[in-house]
């Protein structure tokens, strides 16, 4: 079982030290060969052994319930870090459905998109099924069960990013194993996951706009770096745009964690960063040029996961409608009023 992390009490910021050590840990484990083993379907056994050893996937877990107890933003921003290097390991599932069990997990774990109300069906698209020990499935209302995978049926499938995403054939699910969690509701694991993404993509987005910057400054044309043309410089300009507004509506939607209002902000979250996610997809792929779409340049790791996280757990359009749809029953006058009311709930958490 894993372990907190060995951290004095009285450090001046636990998030920043976490955080610190997560840098270093991604930034020693994760290279190109990492990434092209996973490409090839190779689980990276020793690198989720590395996370699971710095007590990562514990961060958002109570200290009471064994876990790190991370403020929610600093939480979600080791998700952020670890998409920074495409790191091929389910952290954000696992870090998530620890704290919504209310206890540590044994091994990597993963939440399943859907609801399984009479413990029977098919759930699609498990992120790591294969590779993962347990699953956290939504059992209906605010009821979810923790399952191991041993023994179960997976139909075997990939992402655009070649990460699996298997399907998972339920038979029945052990009454012993399904509890209450707090604060789910209809939508099951749907708002948790976004945020997973949202912040996966705003990482990713990041260090693929940091890319393009160095490739425009390093990259000459006509006697000068092209990062001297205005129409880089606008496009770049346009793109850091997009990353700044991912971060931030990703800081908010983790805020409100464990608020009544957390549902309204992981949509809101996914939606924005989805929309940006594929605009600067778009961007660094023009700066580079022809560059930039080779096997053998880094980007691809970042932006084909892009492309797929955009999609999981809610397409933009799912969660604009969601969001649309209650902003209409509650009025138009209610729009400004809830997206100020969420920024409070945030802040107040």
């Amino acid at each position: 079982m894993m372990d907190a992390p060995d951290i004095a009490p009285d450090a001046e910021d636990l998030g920043a030290v976490v955080a610190e050590q997560a840098a270093r840990l991604f930034e020693r484990r994760v290279d190109r060969d990492t990434l092209a083993a996973a490409d090839r379907g190779e689980w990276q056994a020793e690198l989720w052994a590395a996370v699971e050893e710095a007590g990562l996937p514990l961060a958002l877990l109570d200290e009471d319930a064994g876990g790190v107890g991370l403020p929610p933003v600093a939480a979600f921003g080791l998700i952020r870090l670890a998409a920074r290097h495409a790191a091929p390991v389910p952290l954000g599932e696992t870090m998530v459905a620890a704290a919504l069990w209310g206890a540590p997990l044994e091994g990597p774990a993963t939440l399943a998109p859907g609801t399984a109300p009479d413990g029977h069906g098919r759930l699609a698209r498990l992120a790591f099924g294969r590779d993962a020990a347990q699953a956290l499935v939504h059992a209906g209302g605010s009821r979810a069960a923790l399952i191991p995978l041993a023994g179960r049926r997976l139909v075997h499938d990939r992402s655009l990013a070649n990460e699996p995403r298997d399907a998972l054939e339920l038979s029945g699910l052990p009454a012993d194993a399904i509890r209450e969690v707090p604060g789910l509701g209809p939508d099951g694991f749907a708002p948790h996951g976004a945020l997973i993404r949202a912040a996966q993509m705003s990482g990713a987005m990041d260090r693929a706009l940091e890319m393009a910057v160095a490739y425009a400054n390093e990259r000459e044309q006509f006697g000068r770096p092209i990062a001297k043309f205005q129409a880089i410089q606008q496009m770049l300009a346009e793109a850091a745009g997009h990353v700044a507004a991912a971060s931030a509506i990703v800081d908010m939607a983790a805020e409100a964690w464990g608020t009544e209002d957390f549902d309204f902000a992981a949509g809101l979250a996914k939606s924005r960063t989805g929309e940006a996610a594929g605009r600067v997809s778009a961007i660094v792929h023009q700066v580079h040029a022809a560059m930039g779409f080779t096997q053998e340049h880094g980007l691809h790791f970042l932006t084909r996961r892009l492309w797929s996280w955009r999609e999981e757990f809610g397409a933009e359009s799912w969660w604009e409608e969601r969001i649309g749809r209650r902003i209409c029953a509650a009025g138009g006058e209610a729009l400004w009023p809830a997206i100020v009311d969420v920024t409070a709930a945030g802040a107040r958490a």
